[in-house]
């Protein structure tokens, strides 16, 4: 499973980093970029939470598939669109947010199936290596895309994106962990509400949800504004754009490699409320920087901080819930996680034009900064875990 996840990322992310060149490159226009980013991630911010229950009552695996083949279908299509020169932006908009309604039902599946691969002590570890494989999907793929783009173009990203979905596909089919879950008379928005009811009495619960949601929103707009930075502050071309995205990617798996080789630490939460503080300061400190260096050396600092926080806030969630309940839970978490980079792109998607990418970054780092010094000396649920 890890094999074939870390492949297809690897092809994600050199679709990410082509389709947001091609758009800037098509538009010129710091909105479409957070629009683009916007239309991916508002279906999980929507349908997350009906995938959540969906991925309680069918096998997890039949879900994904699914997801995988119609994934597979969109980067296929634009791949077409981009190799024909046909290709116009509102295309790429409509094919991202198809992706991203493919994820909404995969994404609560796959967190869900996870667990059932490991023993309960060994989650934080398998989280840590989960987010390994995302880390080093994102530095390889970054890099990949940055070459390919310079010497083949953007058609020869999506198109090797469209051929990574097969590995998957593969892994999916050989693996032998199954959940059947019970039948259930129970309408959808019953299971909802009993996921939903059993979050709400989890008073810690209800407080990583809300932390998730103001981590993304906050930290992801970064990623998009990349390339504002490297065509209009730096000049530079697509191969400066992979090694600044692999450079994060970099950092990313260093934290992901230090979060695993602490194992199931205590004071998870203290931990991650100041790798949160860390992840701020970097973000402002690459929104300030016009020297490429620094910005390289502030990129592996966003980069290890962000999965190190990712980690230690998701394993609490995993951990408090059952197999049962799991995909329900997971949705709602995956639904504040994942809709908080639409809602910040967005934001920041009107905010950009008339303050600068720099500003808006900044001001982004400082707010996150402020959020973990509120959960850390104020509202203390997140630190006592």
């Amino acid at each position: 499973m890890w094999v074939g996840a870390c492949t297809s990322s690897v092809g994600t992310w050199m679709q990410n980093v082509a389709q947001g060149w091609l758009i800037y490159r098509l538009s010129h226009s710091a909105f479409l970029l957070a629009l683009d980013q916007f239309l991916a991630g508002i279906p999980i911010f929507l349908f997350s939470l009906i995938g959540g229950v969906v991925a309680d009552r069918t096998e997890r695996r039949k879900i994904l598939l699914v997801s995988q083949y119609i994934q597979m279908t969109s980067a296929g299509i634009l791949t077409v669109l981009v190799a024909t020169g046909t290709v116009q932006v509102w295309e790429i908009l409509c094919l991202s947010f198809v992706s991203g309604l493919a994820k909404a039902f995969g994404g609560p599946a796959y967190h869900a199936l996870i667990p059932t691969l490991v023993e309960r002590d060994d989650m934080p570890n398998a989280i840590a290596l989960n987010s390994i494989q995302f880390n080093l999907a994102v530095t390889v793929g970054s890099a990949l895309a940055g070459i390919t783009l310079a010497r083949l173009g953007e058609k020869w990203c999506f198109g090797l994106n469209a051929l990574s979905f097969l590995a998957p596909i593969v892994s999916l089919s050989i693996i032998s962990a199954r959940f059947l879950p019970e039948k259930s008379r129970e309408s959808i928005f019953g299971s909802l509400k009993q996921g939903i009811q059993f979050i709400w009495q989890q008073g810690s619960m209800v407080a990583l949800i809300v932390l998730a949601f103001c981590m993304t929103a906050l930290s992801m707009p970064m990623r998009t504004y990349i390339p504002v930075f490297v065509q209009d502050i730096f000049h530079r071309g697509p191969e400066t754009y992979g090694n600044l995205l692999a450079l994060m990617g970099a950092g990313s798996i260093c934290g992901s490699l230090g979060v695993a080789g602490l194992g199931n630490i205590s004071n998870k939460g203290r931990f991650a409320l100041t790798m949160l503080i860390c992840l701020g300061a970097g973000i402002s400190g690459f929104s300030l920087s016009r020297f490429l260096p620094v910005s390289y050396l502030m990129l592996i600092v966003v980069g290890a901080s962000m999965m190190a926080v990712f980690a230690t806030v998701t394993s609490p969630v995993q951990i408090i819930v059952g197999n049962e309940m799991r995909g329900r839970v997971m949705s709602v978490y995956n639904c504040a996680f994942w809709g908080g980079m639409p809602m910040g792109n967005l934001v920041s998607g009107w905010l950009v034009p008339a303050f600068t990418a720099p500003v808006v970054l900044g001001v982004n780092g400082v707010l996150l900064m402020l959020v973990a010094a509120y959960f850390l000396l104020v509202q203390r649920r997140v630190a006592a875990l």
